[in-house]
C-alpha cells in the first residue's frame, strides 16, 4: 500500500544538488512552493514510518517516501494525521513533516535556474568579450595614431633644426654682405672727401694763377 524509500539520486542530481549548495538558502523562499492549505511533504532527512494511530504506541503500518505530497488531515499530540498519494491515512511524527517541497520536487526548478543562471553567464561573458575586442581595437586606433603623430613630430623637429641651421647661415651671410657693404660705402664717402679736399687745395690756386696772368696783361 505505501511506497519504500525512493533509490538515491543519479551522480548528475547529486552533482547540481552540491553546486547549488550554497544557492539553496536563498534560492528556497522562491523555489520552495509555501504550503497552501494543507498540503506537507515528508521530509528530507530520514527515512519516515507511519502508524495507524496517533502515539508510539500504535503499529507501523509501512513507511512513506521522502519528499513525498502528503494532504495533512489534522493534528494531535506528536503526530500528524495525512493522506498520501495512494489516498491512504495514516500518522506520522509531526516533526517528520515540512511546509516547503523536498529537494526530488524542487530539484529540477534548481536545474532551471543553474540553466539560467548559466545562460546568463554566458551571456555576459559574451558581452565583455565583444566590449574588451572594442576596447582593444580602439587601444590599437588610438596607438596607430599616437605613432603617427609622434613620426610627424619627428619630421617637423628635423625640417626645424634644418631651418634654423639654415637661417644661421642666411644670418652670417648676411652680416658679412652688410660688411662689405658698409667697407665699400666707406672707401667711396673717402674716396668723395679726398677728391673734394684736393679740389679745395687746387681751386684756390689756379684761381691765384689766372688772376695774376689777367693783371699782367694789363
Amino acid at each position: 500500500m505505501f511506497l519504500s524509500r525512493h533509490a538515491p539520486f543519479q551522480p548528475r542530481i547529486l552533482g547540481a544538488c552540491l553546486l547549488l549548495g550554497g544557492l539553496l538558502g536563498g534560492a528556497q523562499p522562491s523555489l520552495a512552493e509555501e504550503a497552501s492549505g494543507n498540503q506537507r511533504w515528508v521530509s528530507d532527512s530520514l527515512n519516515t514510518y507511519v502508524r495507524s494511530g496517533p502515539t508510539d504506541g500504535y503499529r507501523i503500518v509501512g513507511t512513506l517516501v521522502s519528499g513525498e505530497k502528503v494532504e495533512l488531515l489534522r493534528t494531535q499530540g506528536d503526530y500528524s494525521q495525512v493522506r498520501s498519494a495512494s489516498g491512504a491515512s495514516v500518522w506520522i511524527p509531526s516533526r517528520d513533516l515540512q511546509s516547503v517541497p523536498g529537494q526530488a520536487e524542487r530539484l529540477p526548478q534548481l536545474e532551471q535556474k543553474v540553466a539560467d543562471l548559466s545562460a546568463e553567464l554566458k551571456g555576459i561573458d559574451d558581452a565583455w568579450k565583444v566590449r574588451v575586442q572594442g576596447m582593444q581595437e580602439t587601444l590599437d586606433s588610438r596607438k596607430k595614431l599616437i605613432d603617427e603623430l609622434q613620426a610627424a613630430r619627428g619630421a617637423l623637429d628635423a625640417e626645424l633644426t634644418t631651418t634654423r641651421s639654415q637661417l644661421r647661415d642666411a644670418q652670417a651671410q648676411l652680416g658679412e654682405e652688410q660688411q662689405q657693404v658698409l667697407m665699400r660705402y666707406m672707401a667711396y664717402g673717402g674716396s668723395i672727401a679726398g677728391a673734394g679736399l684736393l679740389l679745395g687745395l687746387i681751386l684756390p690756386t689756379m684761381l691765384r694763377v689766372k688772376r695774376k696772368r689777367n693783371d699782367q696783361w694789363v
